[in-house]
C-alpha cells in the first residue's frame, strides 16, 4: 500500500483548491462556532444550554466543507481523466480507493482537530461574557471535562466519517455536482424529515437513521436519556452510513469502466 499511499497523498495536495478548504474548516468552524455562542445569553437565574454542544455549533458548517473536499478528492480525477492513468499505474481499484480513504481521513482529522479546538477556545472566550459561569450554574468549557472532552473528540471523529461518507458517494456516482447533492440531501434533508412526522415512533426512528442527528449526538452532555440513541450509538450510526457508501463505491469501482 506504501506506494498506493504515496501517490494519493501527491494527488490530494496538489489537487487545486484543496489548501483554501482545509483553511475554511479550520478557520469557518470555529467562527461559526463563535458566532452561535455570542448570541446566547444565560440569566442570572440559570439556562438549560448544553454549553460544549452549543460551543460546537460550528462543526454543523465545517462538515459541509468536509464534504466538499472529500467529493472532489476523487470526482477531480474523473473531470480531468486522470483516473485512467491512475487504474493503468495502480490496476488495483479497491486498494486505490482504500488509500485515497486513508489520505483523507488523515487530513480530515488533522484540520478537524485545530477546528474543533479553535471552536472550545473560543467558546470558553465568549460564553463567560454572556453569563455562563460557575454562579449561574454553568461551569466554564474544558477539555479536562469528561463529557466536554467526549463531545470534542467525537465531533473530530464525526467530520472525518463524513469526509468517508462523501467519498464513498462520490465513487458511486463520480460525478462532483450530483454526490455532493446526495451528501447534502442525506446530512441537511434527512435531517429535516423526523420534524415533518407527527407519529412519535415514525419520528425517533427517522432521528435514530439520520447520519447527521445521528451523529451530532456525541455532542450531547446533558440530558441523554431523552436522546433516541447514547453519543456513541448515534456515531456508530455515522459510521455504518459511511462504511456502506464506501462498500457501494468500493463495488461500482470494480465493476464499471474508468
Amino acid at each position: 500500500m506504501r506506494r498506493h499511499l504515496s501517490a494519493e497523498w501527491t494527488k490530494l495536495r496538489t489537487l487545486p483548491g484543496i489548501g483554501w478548504l482545509l483553511l475554511a474548516v479550520v478557520t469557518l468552524t470555529p467562527a461559526a462556532s463563535a458566532a452561535a455562542a455570542a448570541v446566547v445569553s444565560c440569566p442570572p437565574a440559570g439556562c438549560a444550554y448544553d454549553v460544549p454542544k452549543l460551543a460546537l455549533m460550528g462543526v454543523q458548517v465545517g462538515q459541509a466543507i468536509v464534504a466538499v473536499l472529500a467529493v472532489l478528492a476523487i470526482t477531480g480525477e474523473y473531470g480531468t481523466g486522470l483516473v485512467r492513468t491512475t487504474f493503468t499505474a495502480m490496476p488495483r481499484r479497491v486498494a486505490v480507493l482504500t488509500a485515497k480513504a486513508a489520505v483523507l481521513t488523515g487530513v480530515t482529522l488533522t484540520a478537524a482537530t485545530g477546528a474543533v479546538l479553535a471552536s472550545v477556545l473560543a467558546g470558553r472566550l465568549i460564553l463567560p461574557g454572556n453569563g455562563f459561569v460557575p454562579e449561574h450554574g454553568q461551569p466554564l468549557l474544558s477539555l479536562a471535562d469528561g463529557p466536554t472532552f467526549r463531545a470534542a473528540a467525537g465531533s473530530v471523529l464525526y467530520l472525518a466519517l463524513i469526509a468517508l461518507l462523501s467519498l464513498g458517494v462520490a465513487a458511486a456516482v463520480r460525478d462532483a455536482a450530483i454526490a455532493m447533492g446526495v451528501v447534502f440531501g442525506l446530512l441537511y434533508v434527512l435531517s429535516a424529515v423526523p420534524l415533518m412526522v407527527s407519529d412519535p415512533g415514525w419520528q425517533k426512528l427517522l432521528w435514530q437513521i439520520s447520519p447527521m442527528n445521528a451523529g451530532l449526538a456525541v455532542q450531547a452532555t446533558t440530558r441523554l436519556s431523552d436522546l433516541p440513541l447514547s453519543p456513541w450509538a448515534g456515531l456508530a450510526v455515522l459510521a455504518a452510513w459511511a462504511a456502506a457508501a464506501l462498500l457501494c463505491g468500493g463495488l461500482l469501482l470494480r465493476a464499471r469502466d474508468a
